[in-house]
């Protein structure tokens, strides 16, 4: 019986005969062949998401600290927003966001949010805005559940709908930011007059993302990687 894989040590690309048998397809191999020529990148991106982590926490523990007081004093409810959302060799983790919406909100709609989304609190929308809502995201990655760079983490319910070629994006951690996340960075607006957002999400927006997300497997390299974050920074802080 195949083990079951340890999706915090992706950095260590399995043997193809490892993988979950949702991956072992001829969709994958390609993408496969292609990351296990770059095996010392690998390592290298984790120890980058290591030290990059420990920084990053030390410098956001005071902002974090007064956004979650901020939250607290808007609404009712949890400070964190802990959905269970699928990573590496899916396997699965429940993501640490800053609560943006009333509490329990996915039972009042949509497991995506649509711009103008009336479960969205005032503080919410603010974290949202900037992108504040992903700080404690940081968490994730030094747990190595997540990366700096990478495919966003998608709810169970979106992975089960994906075709063979889209399991290829689970042969990397999920991550904080993508050259998808910030091309759709306003996924919301996109969403904004669907009259089922989770359909129209699935059959037009997650297909045109997921191009671009195997794309960036297909053409794997640090440096692309390090654009991506420099990227990132420039169009979510620095042009708003």
């Amino acid at each position: 019986m195949r083990r079951e894989l340890n999706s915090r040590k992706w950095y260590r690309l399995p043997k193809w005969e490892d993988l979950p048998d949702s991956m072992r397809t001829d969709a994958v191999r390609p993408y496969y062949d292609v990351l296990a020529k770059h095996r010392g990148s690998l390592v290298v991106k984790r120890a980058f998401d290591i030290v990059a982590g420990c920084v990053t926490f030390v410098v956001l523990a005071i902002p974090m600290g007064v956004i979650a007081v901020m939250i607290k004093a808007d609404s009712e409810g949890p400070v964190f927003y802990r959905q269970e959302r699928v990573t590496a060799y899916g396997g699965k983790f429940r993501i640490h966001k800053f609560r943006t919406m009333v509490n329990n909100a996915d039972r009042l709609g949509s497991a995506v949010t649509v711009s103008g989304d009336s479960r969205i609190t005032r503080v919410g929308a603010r974290l949202r805005d900037h992108r504040l809502d992903e700080f404690p995201q940081v968490l994730d990655v030094l747990t190595g559940d997540m990366s700096f760079v990478g495919t966003r983490p998608e709810a169970v319910k979106y992975v089960e709908r994906y075709t063979p070629e889209m399991m290829a994006t689970l042969l990397l951690p999920a991550g904080i930011t993508s050259e998808a996340s910030v091309e759709f960075k306003d996924e919301a607006e996109l969403l904004e007059s669907a009259e089922n957002a989770d359909e129209t999400y699935l059959r037009d927006i997650l297909p045109r993302k997921m191009d671009i997300n195997l794309r960036t497997v297909r053409e794997f390299s640090l440096g692309r990687e390090f654009r991506t974050l420099l990227g990132t920074v420039f169009e979510v802080f620095l042009r708003k």
